[in-house]
């Protein structure tokens, strides 16, 4: 992104341990906008080389910066994973907030949609980045440094229930919300391994989903079925959400 080096003399590097005094870093115009520049760069070298072949020098070198400059705004490469997972989920639930009124299944359908629209531009990086989102203890979808992100959309998929015309009784409406939210983690991963020419299998999926869900909702008047959505929700959050 950079097509110079930063002049040393405008900013002075330091240790990314160092305290500094005055404003926060970033908090500038100037410095959103270089931590911007570094960000995209780290981004678009991560989605390019994969994010273990990618190092903090890379990074650096690509951007015409120095280490120790980046180190300022982004300690880690995890820092980036971290930002991009903030900023996904942030702009998914702006777009979401918009949800019309309406039956749970069909706000589901609609909101797992604005999903894929949102992570689309990023599929690439999101490719690069599947080992992961499903095995690194720090940065996994479930893994403890990510709650702030998997909370904010998790609520919007409670709310999808929550909210809706049709919302069944209290004790059953967030447990299915919360099964609602685990089914769209299991649609992106599907959509992040789609071999298919522009991710028509995904496409297949959404409206096969927009098909059964109605039946689901038939069914969800059982007390059995009930049953099993509770309990099904137990599972889900001592395994992977609590």
């Amino acid at each position: 992104m950079f097509t110079k080096k930063v002049n040393s003399t405008e900013i002075k590097a330091e240790r990314p341990t160092e305290r500094r005094r005055g404003r926060p870093q970033g908090t500038t115009s100037q410095g959103h906008q270089a931590r911007q520049r570094l960000y995209e760069t780290a981004i678009r070298m991560i989605g390019k080389r994969g994010y273990e072949a990618t190092t903090m020098r890379d990074i650096a070198d690509a951007a015409g910066v120095s280490v120790g400059l980046l180190y300022r705004y982004f300690p880690s490469k995890r820092a980036v994973v971290l930002t991009l997972y903030d900023r996904l989920s942030a702009e998914y639930a702006s777009r979401a907030a918009d949800l019309k009124s309406g039956k749970w299944r069909v706000r589901f359908v609609v909101a797992l949609r604005i999903c894929l629209e949102v992570l689309g531009p990023h599929r690439t990086t999101l490719c690069a980045l599947r080992p992961v989102l499903l095995g690194d203890r720090d940065e996994s979808l479930f893994a403890v440094d990510t709650a702030f992100s998997r909370r904010r959309v998790e609520g919007i998929f409670v709310d999808v229930v929550v909210k809706a015309t049709d919302s069944p009784r209290s004790k059953l409406a967030e447990p299915l919300g919360r099964l609602l939210y685990v089914l769209h983690l299991a649609v992106i991963l599907w959509w992040l391994f789609d071999k298919s020419s522009g991710q028509r299998a995904t496409v297949a999926l959404v409206a096969l989903l927009d098909r059964i869900l109605p039946m689901f909702g038939v069914a969800l008047m059982l007390p059995q079925v009930q049953t099993c959505v509770r309990s099904a929700d137990l599972l889900v959050r001592e395994a992977l959400l609590d």
